[in-house]
């Protein structure tokens, strides 16, 4: 007897709206985008500084995603007014500063040959030549952040290390989501790179919090006690992390995408 192997079964193309729109109690539209996931029983509603989310079972009809979605409109409004409310898009030639460091830095434009951005004295200095692409200006923004991130991490490191049973095998500066910085099996440190829009002082005790994590694998009262001895100021760091994290994630996307700012 032989036997036919069925062919493999395709799934149906999503039938649902990709987008749904809010409509805020102060008359604004909202976009907010559907995610299916087979692996949630219920709706689930979060706003972060990549905008709005609804996770839904995939069975979940428009009208009731969109209803639930209406329904918490007010929620939804003070949300974003707590992450985007201080949060000022770049324009490119207009903008008169920049955040950097807890504090809004000027920023003045210029022309030049070379595209470039530094800082000079208590100010950053943007020289834009006159065929220079917005994208491309928005990139050098972007790596000026890099640049300065990676100073402050290469001058408060040595510091930490000789009371570190080894150093980290790399340290990555990159934009990262819901986390602030981590620590791999193998040593590879990550951290955000929205630190460098914070007080020093947060980006600092995340930089000695994954240190710690060299030595103690976890977030244990021996952890604690190892980034207490390093940094006995962690405290009020976590605390303003928590208390404006979204708001400094959403201010380093805006650098790179002002459409992400509610009315830009």
């Amino acid at each position: 007897m032989f036997l036919r192997a069925r062919p493999p079964r395709t799934a149906p193309a999503s039938t649902h709206a990709a987008v749904l729109q809010v409509t805020l109690p102060d008359g604004r539209i909202a976009d907010v985008r559907r995610v299916d996931n087979t692996r949630v029983s219920g709706l689930k509603l979060v706003v972060t500084e990549r905008g709005i989310r609804l996770t839904v079972p995939p069975r979940t009809s428009d009208r009731r995603a969109l209803a639930f979605v209406q329904q918490h409109a007010g929620w939804i409004a003070g949300q974003l007014q707590h992450t985007f409310n201080d949060v000022q898009p770049l324009r490119i030639g207009q903008s008169a500063s920049l955040p950097l460091r807890g504090a809004d830095v000027p920023l003045h434009w210029k022309d030049g040959r070379f595209l470039r951005v530094e800082l000079v004295d208590d100010a950053v200095v943007a020289t834009v030549p006159a065929n220079a692409k917005e994208a491309g200006v928005r990139k050098a923004v972007h790596d000026f952040y890099l640049s300065q991130a990676r100073a402050d991490v290469g001058r408060w490191l040595p510091t930490y290390l000789a009371s570190l049973p080894r150093a980290p095998r790399s340290i990555a500066i990159l934009p990262l989501t819901s986390l602030w910085g981590s620590l791999a099996a193998n040593d590879r440190m990550r951290l955000d790179l929205a630190l460098v829009l914070a007080p020093s002082a947060a980006f600092e005790y995340v930089l000695v919090h994954e240190l710690c994590h060299l030595i103690e694998a976890n977030h244990s009262a021996a952890f604690w006690a190892e980034v207490a001895q390093r940094f006995p100021d962690w405290k009020p760091q976590r605390d303003l992390l928590r208390a404006k994290g979204r708001p400094l994630k959403a201010a380093l996307r805006a650098i790179r995408d002002p459409g992400v700012v509610p009315g830009a």
